[in-house]
């Protein structure tokens, strides 16, 4: 949890509210099937629900009150990984950055799939 003192009190923003606003931020991407999962008891990669996508989400907190966060996705098939990528990656950051005040020092991003569909 990161937390901001200002003139009239303190805000503390908790890692569910980082998870959620980038897993939004991540599948409103263009190319961008879902959030994904791979399942421990069968090592699979599951599309996960709008409810459930901060699973894909890992937030990491720096000393530094900067935060690092990495994301699991599964793709459309046919889309430049690349520069999809690069798309979360800003849109990620400026997201979070705007919502929060919180600094993003790294994001990563890791396509565990490609959707045949």
């Amino acid at each position: 949890m990161i937390c901001q003192k200002t003139d009239t009190g303190l805000i503390c923003v908790e890692r569910e509210v980082y998870d959620n606003i980038a897993g939004y931020a991540a599948t409103n991407c263009f190319g961008v099937k879902g959030m994904a999962v791979r399942s421990v008891t069968d090592g699979l990669v599951h599309l996960l629900r709008r409810e459930a996508m901060s699973k894909g989400v890992r937030v990491a907190f720096n000393e530094d009150d900067s935060i690092d966060i990495d994301l699991h996705i599964m793709v459309d098939k046919g889309v430049n990984i690349h520069a999809i990528g690069s798309s979360i990656v800003s849109e990620v950051r400026y997201n979070v950055t705007k919502a929060t005040g919180t600094e993003v020092k790294t994001v990563n991003v890791f396509v565990d799939s490609v959707s045949p569909d």
